[in-house]
């Protein structure tokens, strides 16, 4: 189901691009060989057209599902779980924006998923600022499609993590190779989490609940920032 959608949506948008000189309209290749999850942001499917600084990309994700409990259901269900839009542009060689908007469950919810500017200093310092994905596990970086051939997110990333969740914030990042191997390091100040991580239907500690508290981007409830970091490392034929 997930590869027929991606299909159609080429198919679409071959036909209204019919009048652009297919030598300017461009993939941009993904070079996945040496990267880490906090480099998912960039590793998306994007087109380019030209020497335009602005690059588009995206993707939907739907399904069918028949689920009975005990005799009982509901039939047959289609859903469009989400579609995502990607506008990255390179201000300069130093000064990169991009930004991740995502339309969950046919449109019912919108949201700024990532939203920032990259400011290189140097390859091991790097300043990120805007609505930042905060580097907590490895899927809220590096979720959904195309990397992920399922529509469902794991439930170690919805039920015990808030997957996917960003704040607005600032921080640094950065990257160094040696040999074989790939280091990598973030942290971030953002927005905080609320109350209601214990204080929600659950009746437990339940660290998702805070996604459905919109004041994250505008205000902290605490007035203390939350601090998130994460150190990685990898091997090149890993």
């Amino acid at each position: 189901m997930k590869k027929i959608i991606y299909l159609i949506i080429i198919l679409i948008f071959q036909e209204a691009t019919a009048q652009i000189d297919s030598e300017l309209l461009k993939r941009i290749p993904v070079d996945s060989s040496r990267s880490l999850n906090m480099d998912a942001v960039y590793k998306r499917p994007f087109l380019g057209l030209g020497k335009v600084p602005v690059s588009i990309g995206g993707y939907a994700e739907a399904n069918w599902q028949h689920i009975s409990t005990d005799g009982i259901s509901d039939g047959h269900q289609f859903q469009l779980r989400r579609m995502t839009l990607f506008v990255s542009s390179t201000i300069s060689s130093k000064i990169k924006f991009l930004s991740e908007i995502e339309l969950e469950e046919g449109g019912k919810e919108i949201n700024i998923e990532f939203a920032a500017i990259d400011v290189e200093f140097n390859p091991l310092l790097n300043l990120r600022g805007g609505i930042i994905m905060n580097p907590i596990g490895a899927f809220n970086q590096n979720h959904d499609g195309p990397k992920w051939e399922f529509t469902d997110r794991p439930i170690s990333a919805t039920e015990m993590l808030p997957a996917t969740f960003s704040n607005a914030g600032f921080g640094f990042y950065g990257k160094m190779y040696k040999a074989e191997w790939m280091f990598g390091y973030e942290v971030y100040l953002s927005g905080n989490f609320d109350n209601s991580i214990i204080d929600n239907n659950q009746n437990k500690t339940y660290l998702p609940a805070a996604k459905s508290n919109p004041e994250r981007f505008e205000e902290i409830n605490s007035g203390v920032p939350l601090l998130t970091a994460k150190i990685a490392t990898r091997h090149e034929k890993a």
